[in-house]
């Protein structure tokens, strides 16, 4: 199974960025909210940073997550003369 950073469309309160990054990371979602949360209250980059993985992130499912690559077969290959 593919590991990717994407962002979660079930499981989301505003983009799916925390969600996604749990996923990704293998730890609980409202673990990766309480962060965002506290480096935002801190006078941290925590909105800043969350604003800018919802846009660079793609949506589980989009069409840049969902496309891959086909195995070569070497017996597809038609030679015209």
């Amino acid at each position: 199974m593919d590991k990717r950073l994407v962002r979660k469309m079930n499981d989301r309160m505003v983009f799916g960025v925390a969600s996604g990054l749990a996923e990704y990371l293998s730890v609980d979602p409202v673990l990766i909210r309480l962060i965002f949360v506290i480096m935002t209250l801190a006078g941290g980059p925590g909105l800043l940073l969350y604003l800018v993985m919802a846009i660079l992130m793609p949506e589980e499912g989009s069409a840049f997550t969902s496309a891959k690559a086909q195995p070569f077969d070497e017996e597809e290959i038609v030679v015209h003369d």
